[in-house]
């Protein structure tokens, strides 16, 4: 009997309640979405770099080494030496490992030197492989292959030639030894992104001429000597490591970390990469307040329009009263009421979220390569959910002791 009465109530009174139920259900979905795209940025962010065990560099912090050999924010305390890559590629628990070294730049841009085994060994979100959207990777000392971000920021094709710049805040370039570009790598949402990456044996093709950090003597060797000289390198920035048994990782740490020829420093990258998510990941508990505040405001607006609707309720209540309902059927329809609302609006909330992933999801990971998964409902937004109703039949007792308060002779008054 008394739904039968909340939901007439409802129905007669059907723009104030939806536009009631539309705010909550879009205050919802809004909660619900910033959650999604919370624990999304979260685990792009871990999977910005996968199937990579461990990350090698000159010794500093496991964050610094993260950021500037993953991330290219910052730059090394030192070099690792090219006999000290060796030594550890000759490990037999290492399965492969694969140089970078960093120190150049191109209109902003970091430039990475690096073998064609980059491509084939980074792996991000999961067990991705980077893949070319153009052309293809260094199959020339003067190729260079850039990311999605460079392409679309300088407006690069294959084909386009390149001068890289020396050092990461010069306006020297390397301008006698200008590159093309022979790939761009599809969008990845890492740091792949905006990287330019070209051959190891080029960035020593690019200082052959240089010493102390100038150009030494005014004179520049021919490019077509430079491709005769020995490229091996003296040093690199970094390496990255893949062992071939998942037990030999802290072993193979240790010994990089108590290697007496130079200190070196190893770092595990999921375990460096949630170091850097506590300094970084405060804004996370920030955006789940403010949305949080937006689920309480639409509260506050329900419970602000059942007390605007009371004074037009008073002779319905008065004759509900003359009837024989008792102060507590009243209490009751009016917390029903506001419990209806706020289950269709949490209810319509959900379906809006789920609908909108679907139809941003490939836009959003296109764009931004941030992946936001479609599973099933969790416990979490069911909990949510429920909270949602919770909160409104609480919030609703305000107005709803108000109403039955009113009294008989009150709400059968005539006014002219």
């Amino acid at each position: 009997m008394i739904l039968r009465l909340a939901t007439g109530s409802l129905l007669a009174r059907s723009l104030t309640v939806g536009m009631t139920i539309l705010s909550i259900a879009l205050s919802v979905a809004l909660f619900l979405g910033i959650e999604k795209v919370r624990t999304g940025a979260r685990a792009s962010f871990a999977d910005t770099i996968s199937g990579t065990d461990l990350i090698v560099g000159a010794r500093s912090g496991s964050v610094q080494l993260l950021l500037y050999s993953v991330f290219r924010i910052g730059n090394a305390t030192n070099n690792v030496t090219w006999q000290s890559y060796q030594d550890i590629a000759a490990r037999s628990e290492v399965d492969w490992i694969v140089p970078i070294s960093l120190g150049d730049s191109h209109r902003q841009f970091r430039v990475m030197g690096t073998l064609n085994a980059f491509f084939e060994r980074y792996k991000y979100r999961g067990d991705r492989a980077l893949t070319f959207a153009q052309g293809h990777g260094l199959n020339d000392l003067y190729d260079a292959v850039i990311g999605a971000d460079v392409a679309q920021a300088l407006g690069y094709a294959v084909g386009d030639p390149i001068v890289v710049s020396h050092g990461l805040a010069s306006f020297t370039q390397h301008d006698d030894q200008p590159f093309r570009v022979a790939g761009i790598v599809t969008k990845t949402g890492t740091p792949v992104d905006r990287t330019v990456i070209i051959s190891l044996e080029a960035i020593e093709a690019i200082h052959v001429d240089w010493q102390g950090g100038a150009l030494a003597g005014g004179q520049t060797t021919p490019v077509d000597a430079i491709r005769q000289m020995d490229l091996t390198p003296t040093a690199i920035t970094a390496a990255m490591v893949g062992v071939s048994s998942r037990l030999d990782i802290f072993g193979l740490q240790r010994w990089i970390n108590e290697y007496p020829q130079e200190p070196l420093l190893a770092v595990l990258p999921g375990v460096a990469l949630q170091e850097l998510w506590q300094i970084v990941g405060v804004a996370e508990t920030a955006l789940v307040a403010v949305s949080g505040m937006v689920v309480v405001t639409a509260l506050l607006g329900m419970m602000a329009m059942i007390f605007s609707s009371l004074n037009e309720r008073r002779r319905e209540m008065a004759i509900w009263r003359a009837m024989g309902a008792s102060p507590a059927t009243i209490l009751g329809l009016m917390v029903l009421e506001a419990a209806l609302m706020a289950a269709i609006g949490a209810a319509l909330g959900f379906a809006l979220l789920y609908a909108g992933l679907w139809i941003a999801q490939p836009m959003v990971d296109a764009a931004f390569g941030l992946w936001l998964p479609i599973d099933e409902p969790s416990g979490r937004e069911f909990a949510v959910l429920a909270a949602v109703v919770l909160a409104a039949a609480v919030a609703s007792l305000v107005p709803a002791l108000r109403a039955y308060r009113l009294s008989l002779a009150d709400g059968m008054i005539v006014r002219i």
